[in-house]
């Protein structure tokens, strides 16, 4: 236990430090090498077009993940007669204090100590919980996330090809990439910067890949109406239609938490909460 909450601290400090120097070497590298003459660089030129594309996605990605840790699932056993200590609460979701009276699809977080209701996993990244109040952002952060990597990485491929002079047309470039780098780096032949800008390539590329599948196998149990928590413990879930399933999680207004970091809006959680 005590591992795992080190690791709810240290992950989402680690998130941000990436955050960061990702926005620094794009900023401060990657962009201004695209402009070959600022004097004479068009109003749409690929540098400006990529630079607002990128502050896009990172707007969006981090703005996604401020709101999935402010958005924190409600703790439903505080209005609930459980008894005192976390324990006690554990009991009665698990079946054994009062049967019957259990919500559907809660779980208690000891990281949390809460009862949250829908509940998908727990982010270390985030430090939250995840359940039906933040998942739809939770999933948009996964996705503006691995398209911020895959940004970061065609940007560090073409600022390592110009440096280097070295063209990644074979695809057996890139993977022989790093062991050549370290060589010359040790050699004295690649510059320090060269070779950290060489490191977050695969970085990117990692946390890219990882973001991608995890939000792939998400939006899967979004459109079985299913959550992580329910797969793990085998539970069985009413079939509904796979819009409805959608229409709970992102909203009838989704195109607008596409484009902009927004809670839940139009959700039929926050339609039951206003009730």
């Amino acid at each position: 236990m005590l591992v795992l909450r080190l690791l709810n601290v240290v992950a989402p400090a680690y998130f941000l430090c990436i955050s960061l120097v990702t926005f620094v070497l794009q900023i401060f590298l990657f962009i201004p090498s695209m402009f070959r003459d600022p004097s004479t660089t068009p109003l749409l030129s690929p540098a400006l077009l990529h630079g607002a594309l990128f502050l896009f996605l990172s707007a969006n990605a981090l703005g996604n993940y401020v709101l999935v840790i402010q958005s924190s699932p409600e703790d439903l056993g505080k209005g609930l007669n459980l008894g005192e200590g976390a324990e006690v609460v554990a009991d009665w979701l698990d079946g054994s204090r009062s049967p019957g009276s259990a919500l559907p699809s809660t779980h208690f977080c000891r990281l949390c100590a809460r009862v949250t209701q829908r509940h998908d996993h727990h982010c270390f990244f985030t430090g939250n919980c995840i359940g039906s109040r933040n998942m739809r952002n939770f999933i948009m952060f996964c996705l503006y996330t691995s398209l911020a990597c895959l940004d970061s990485l065609v940007a560090g491929m073409a600022y390592i090809s110009a440096a280097l002079s070295m063209s990644f047309a074979n695809p057996l470039a890139f993977l022989t990439l790093l062991p050549h780098s370290i060589s010359q780096f040790f050699s004295g032949a690649l510059l320090s910067s060269e070779m950290f800008v060489i490191l977050m390539l695969y970085l990117w590329l990692g946390i890219g890949l990882a973001c991608a599948g995890f939000c792939c196998h998400q939006m899967l149990l979004i459109l079985r109406g299913q959550t992580r928590y329910q797969v793990r413990k085998g539970m069985v879930v009413r079939a509904r239609p796979w819009r409805e399933n959608l229409r709970e999680v992102f909203g009838k207004r989704w195109l607008l938490g596409l484009l902009i970091p927004v809670l839940n809006v139009g959700s039929d959680y926050r339609r039951q909460k206003e009730k």
